[in-house]
């Protein structure tokens, strides 16, 4: 302590100290307790002594000794503001000190640990399981889980330097005295964290530090002791956001309290925070941004049985319905043609500010392959399909990627030799002609070949097996592509 204790006035500072922590009254008025730590402005400067507001009806006294500098001199003025220890009290009087420090006997030893008033002491070493400290000119011992709140990676970091202890034991005439600097955190945390509760409430907007990111959200640092989390849900308003590419350690981040319930851990509040709710909902400018007719790149963030749902907009989804898929094939599942995660491009159909939906759609985004379908098909033409699926009622004939056809079984009948038709499996080639077309119905239908040389027709047959027109190679490479998938 800076009042200098020395062997020969060891005694009479024993005494005083002893005086000092008897003068203290369980049945005191002021709201502050042996040992607690305060912060409070200097109110006046005396002789001997400088003058704290302690928030209580009572100003706390120090020794302005102690407050010197190295020059002797006092470097403080009214209105400052000190943090220090209560070291005795009465109903008249608070006694405030940095901490126990100096030269001490066994007595103020004894003194502090039975009234838990902080001691100074000094780090000298590591050793075996913690370090050794120096409190009133004696030995002590600091375990390295006491060391600090946290975890401490290299207690050589903290040698050298001079902190306040909690005696947590003395025995045999202070033979054996060990000291917790984690007992004085806690508890100076614990104080300022029932602070802190007493003015939070739901709605509260603050600026806290990132410290742990895990893959269910972030945790902020509110006030000394005080965490709270922010779900992955609460990060932001897109659904693909993922904590580590919102966040980083030791961000500062603004945040809004969304929650306050007991923790499971006695006199702990789990606070549950939110980030998004502090800009604006995307939704609100959804009608400026998305119209009907619009295409927009999107990302997959899932699939369900009926469709897929696409995020256009941090925040702003919708569905692509499985019917709006693909033009070019009957899908059954959606997963088959996206997957989460996937950039694809969609077409706006319907914007639903409202109920906050987007209808959406793949294949229209793609194109329609039945557009020009009038433009490029005309009634009579001659040309190669693939055969793509058989029915009782004709075959399914695939005459570009989209655009199928259908060859009834009565056109087939018709040929003199059905059987070399009928023979034919689903992938092979096939010669069909343009009966009708019908765009509107999306049907188009065929007969097979030559009907009237079917020996050209037989030609074709034993010959396009070997080898196909450039778009008969289009159209197996497409249809063995989609078998491949």
């Amino acid at each position: 302590m800076t009042d200098h204790f020395n062997d020969d006035n060891n005694e009479e500072n024993e005494k005083s100290f002893a005086e000092m922590l008897d003068a203290y009254s369980p049945g005191s008025e002021t709201e502050v307790g042996i040992g607690d730590k305060i912060r409070g402005k200097i109110v006046s400067i005396g002789r001997d002594a400088v003058f704290i507001d302690t928030g209580t009806k009572i100003d706390g006294a120090v020794d302005k000794a102690e407050l010197l500098d190295k020059n002797g001199q006092l470097a403080l003025q009214e209105g400052d503001v000190l943090e220090l220890y209560v070291v005795a009290l009465s109903d008249e009087e608070i006694k405030l000190s940095k901490a126990v420090s100096g030269i001490g006997g066994l007595h103020m030893l004894r003194e502090a640990y039975e009234k838990a008033v902080p001691v100074e002491g000094k780090i000298l070493e590591t050793c075996k399981g913690g370090v050794r400290v120096e409190i009133l000119q004696r030995k002590a011992f600091c375990p390295i889980s006491q060391v600090d709140l946290e975890y401490v990676e290299n207690p050589a970091d903290y040698v050298g330097k001079a902190y306040d202890f909690l005696i947590t034991t003395l025995e045999g005439n202070g033979k054996n005295i060990v000291v917790s600097r984690r007992a004085l955190l806690a508890r100076e945390q614990e104080k300022a964290r029932k602070t802190f509760y007493e003015t939070l409430a739901v709605g509260d907007v603050m600026t806290g530090n990132v410290t742990r990111i895990m893959p269910y959200g972030a945790f902020v640092n509110l006030s000394e002791g005080v965490e709270g989390m922010v779900h992955v849900s609460e990060l932001s308003w897109s659904k693909t956001a993922k904590p580590e590419t919102m966040v980083n350690v030791a961000d500062a981040v603004q945040v809004k309290v969304i929650s306050i319930e007991a923790d499971k851990k006695p006199g702990l509040l789990k606070i549950g925070l939110s980030m998004k709710q502090l800009i604006e909902d995307p939704w609100e400018s959804a009608g400026e941004k998305f119209h009907e007719g619009h295409k927009v790149l999107g990302t997959v963030t899932r699939c369900a049985k009926f469709g897929a749902f696409v995020e256009v907009s941090p925040g702003i989804e919708g569905l692509v319905h499985i019917s709006e898929m693909s033009y070019k094939k009957r899908v059954l599942k959606p997963e088959d043609e996206v997957s989460s995660g996937e950039t694809v491009s969609v077409l706006i159909k319907e914007v639903d500010l409202e109920k906050r939906r987007l209808s959406l759609s793949i294949r229209d985004a793609e194109g329609d392959p039945w557009v020009d379908v009038a433009e490029k098909y005309t009634a009579g033409q001659a040309l190669e399909g693939i055969l793509e699926k058989k029915e009782n009622f004709g075959y399914f004939i695939t005459l570009e990627p989209g655009i199928t056809g259908l060859l009834p079984k009565s056109n087939i009948r018709r040929l003199s030799e059905p059987a070399v038709v009928e023979k034919l499996k689903e992938g092979d080639l096939i010669p069909v002609l343009i009966e009708s077309i019908h765009p509107d119905e999306r049907k188009i239908t065929l007969s097979a070949g030559d009907a009237s040389n079917e020996q050209n027709w037989q030609t074709f047959s034993d010959s396009s097996m070997s080898s196909m027109g450039s778009l008969g190679e289009k159209l197996q490479h497409a249809l063995s592509k989609k078998k491949g998938d």
